[in-house]
């Protein structure tokens, strides 16, 4: 199935399809915008967006916030990162998938201005098994240029110096 726009076809309707296979058409329609408190833990690096020594903002929604990350894979490596506090990706709600969405598009564009990569990777690490260091949902959206790694199969692996975990102090 083409998830993409294509000539004849009404605008956003490759995004609907998309959400319809993520959360399934019937969530989706009983999704409806409602406001919901922010939640927020004080020890939380990404729930002080506003603290300019902990994050670098790049560009910003009403539910989410592109900042950059503290350990770039690549030079231009942002995290798509809730305001409110949500450790998993599937804690999120309809709304808050295409916050999401519309926001990772938005960064990816400026990226795009000032880095000009070749492709990107995208990627969650939802749950400590699966590399999670921070108990908080970040969505990492890297930019990749031909060569930055011998073997670009299977994503990112240490694509510049500062990117092994080993060496974060």
């Amino acid at each position: 199935m083409l998830i993409g726009h294509t000539s004849g076809e009404e605008p956003g309707r490759g995004l609907r399809r998309l959400i319809d296979l993520l959360i399934g058409r019937r969530e989706l329609e009983e999704t409806k915008p409602r406001p919901r408190p922010l939640e927020v833990a004080t020890d939380c690096l990404f729930c002080q967006p506003d603290d300019p020594s902990l994050n670098r903002i790049l560009c910003e929604n009403d539910l989410f916030y592109a900042r950059f990350d503290n350990f770039p894979a690549n030079p231009g490596h942002v995290e798509i990162v809730p305001r409110r506090h949500v450790v998993s990706f599937f804690e999120l709600d309809g709304q808050e998938i295409l916050s999401a969405y519309s926001l990772m598009r938005a960064a990816r564009d400026l990226i795009d201005k000032k880095y000009f990569p070749e492709a990107y990777t995208i990627g969650i690490n939802d749950g400590k098994a699966a590399g999670r260091s921070i108990d908080h949902l970040h969505i990492h959206l890297i930019p990749r240029h031909h060569g930055d790694v011998d073997d670009p199969r299977g994503g990112i692996r240490r694509a510049a110096p500062n990117s092994d975990p080993d060496a974060w102090q």
